[in-house]
């Protein structure tokens, strides 16, 4: 970390006491994680007071079996062709609640008059569906990304003037980037003849994770083997 981004994380540690917590940065810039309730005051005098005028990215994120491998293995199978892998349900009763750090929105800032860069996480708590307030009035290039989030993730932006699916169609069902949403869909496409039109059924395709049936070591750089190659 340079010492302009020292500087910087000063003024915002002396300016939020509270509601604002830095984050361990591997790029050597700044992460700040804010409470949820506080995420419209704490916007606005980044903009107004540390001048990052420029929103330049929203992105939704699934911690959803984060830092949990889905399967491990170090051996191959040697009957059938892969196992399965069991999934929670796509999408959940109404009464259910998501984990209170399962999902959260990322802010990508720039200072353009001070050369820097700025990051604010804030995790939607354990509303379903996960709901934030919207930053549109703040930064209006949020428009968009607000909705990708929405699309992609189901994260409801309070206050949007618009939030309607901006990639799928709108007949889609789930949101794709979910980390328990299937590879295959829930719904899938066909032609209805007595319809006379293409319609939706439910997919057909079982979803899973395949595991390969040979593990070898790779020995392409083997000294040896690469040496006769050469010779050749």
């Amino acid at each position: 970390m340079n010492d302009k981004y020292e500087t910087l994380a000063a003024r915002i540690d002396a300016r939020f006491t509270s509601n604002v917590v830095r984050v361990p940065s591997t790029c050597r810039e700044l992460t700040y994680e804010v409470e949820r309730n506080a995420l419209l005051e704490v916007a606005e005098a980044i903009r107004d007071e540390f001048g990052f005028e420029q929103l330049i990215d929203v992105c939704g994120v699934d911690y959803l079996t984060y830092g949990t491998a889905e399967w491990v293995t170090e051996q191959a199978t040697d009957s059938g062709f892969s196992r399965g892998v069991m999934r929670e349900p796509v999408i959940l009763d109404e009464s259910d609640v998501f984990e209170p750090r399962r999902f959260a929105v990322v802010y990508h800032l720039l200072s353009i008059q001070n050369n820097a860069r700025l990051r604010l996480r804030v995790f939607t708590g354990e509303n379903n569906p996960p709901v934030i307030k919207s930053v549109v009035h703040i930064w209006n290039s949020a428009n968009w990304f607000e909705r990708e989030a929405f699309d992609m993730y189901g994260i409801l932006f309070e206050g949007h003037p618009d939030l309607r699916r901006v990639l799928t169609d709108y007949g889609f069902i789930g949101h794709p980037f979910r980390k328990d949403f299937p590879l295959s869909g829930n719904v899938e496409v066909h032609y209805d003849a007595e319809k006379g039109r293409v319609a939706y059924q439910p997919v057909s395709i079982e979803p899973r994770t395949l595991v390969p049936k040979v593990i070898r070591d790779d020995n392409r750089y083997n000294p040896d083997i690469k040496d006769v190659a050469t010779d050749g």
